[in-house]
């Protein structure tokens, strides 16, 4: 595969930084959408793949390169999956403290123990053309106290990964991406393309 230039649909560096980690060797320049002008795509979408393959192809179509997108978000058993595909704007202010605050007081309130949950992210590949590849990554984990952790974002601080046997907030990068929903998902990229 020859190098190419890749668009991550995202203006987020953290992101950028994560997926190039994971993607260590893979024959790519990645940059973000604010590095070429492309416009936000606003997620419309009911679903996570919905939402991912929207911001893929939208992208591509907008700056002529392969563009890459991902949907994630936490999914609460118990409370049917909420918050979903509206993570980042679970709580009217949608900044992570406000959704960590509404997410743990909701838990509170339905007198709920260590509820089961899951990190959900949907990747999608596409090329200006229309979508190329699309994976699925999950993590399984519970909701608990927040145990103020200080690295990751998100819902990171109260998602407790058995496998780590730490909050993802406490776990490093390294840690985090070797067990999480976008390692997982980007690792199967990298496997679909690169056989």
């Amino acid at each position: 595969m020859a190098e190419r230039t890749i668009v991550l649909a995202s203006r987020n560096r953290g992101k950028l930084r994560e997926i190039e980690r994971i993607l260590e060797g893979f024959p790519a320049t990645f940059v973000t959408a604010e590095d070429v002008g492309a416009p936000e795509v606003e997620e419309t979408g009911e679903t996570f793949e919905e939402n991912a393959r929207k911001k893929a192809v939208e992208t591509a179509a907008a700056t002529g390169h392969w563009a890459l997108a991902d949907d994630s978000g936490l999914a609460v058993d118990a409370l049917g999956g909420a918050p979903g595909v509206r993570s980042a704007r679970y709580s009217v202010e949608g900044t992570d403290d406000a959704n960590n605050a509404k997410l743990w007081r909701t838990v509170q309130e339905m007198a709920l123990t260590r509820p089961s949950a899951r990190f959900v992210c949907v990747i999608v590949l596409a090329t200006p053309d229309g979508v190329h590849t699309e994976v699925r990554g999950e993590v399984e984990g519970v909701i608990v106290a927040n145990a103020g952790g200080t690295e990751g974002f998100g819902y990171d601080p109260l998602f407790f990964s058995p496998e780590l046997g730490k909050t993802f907030g406490e776990a490093t990068a390294e840690e985090k991406s070797g067990v999480s929903h976008r390692g997982r998902a980007l690792r199967k990229l990298r496997e679909k393309l690169l056989g």
